[in-house]
């Protein structure tokens, strides 16, 4: 072969030696990104557990919320009823009735009422 025919051929040399850097250049590619929707979805995943946590919180504090004002609308509605009124002074203002006793409890920090 002369030399003539070597330099012709080497367009078609680099344009074949060219195409498999690309195909490994695209496979390269493709890799990084599956890699990243992966690595992109397991943190997502544990965002989603955390907000359903917070969503389970969140759900228990509205309930105590609501039963909390339905007794303050109670007593709110029977402010005149004597049962209300004591509850109120017991709970409020620590105050009890003659002749009760009253225990306090050192361990827990409340107290009990005989």
């Amino acid at each position: 072969m002369d030399l003539l025919g070597v330099y012709a051929r080497q367009p078609e040399m680099e344009a074949l030696m060219r195409f498999p850097r690309s195909k490994m250049v695209t496979k390269v590619i493709v890799f990084a990104l599956i890699v990243y929707a992966g690595i992109s979805l397991i943190a997502i995943r544990g965002r989603i557990e955390a907000a359903r946590d917070d969503l389970g919180d969140v759900r228990r504090a509205v309930a105590e919320l609501e039963l909390s004002n339905a007794e303050l609308e109670y007593e709110i509605e029977n402010y005149n009823d004597p049962a209300v009124i004591a509850g109120i002074a017991r709970s409020s203002l620590g105050l009890v009735l003659p002749g009760e006793i009253v225990f306090y409890d050192s361990g827990s920090g409340q107290e009990a009422v005989d």
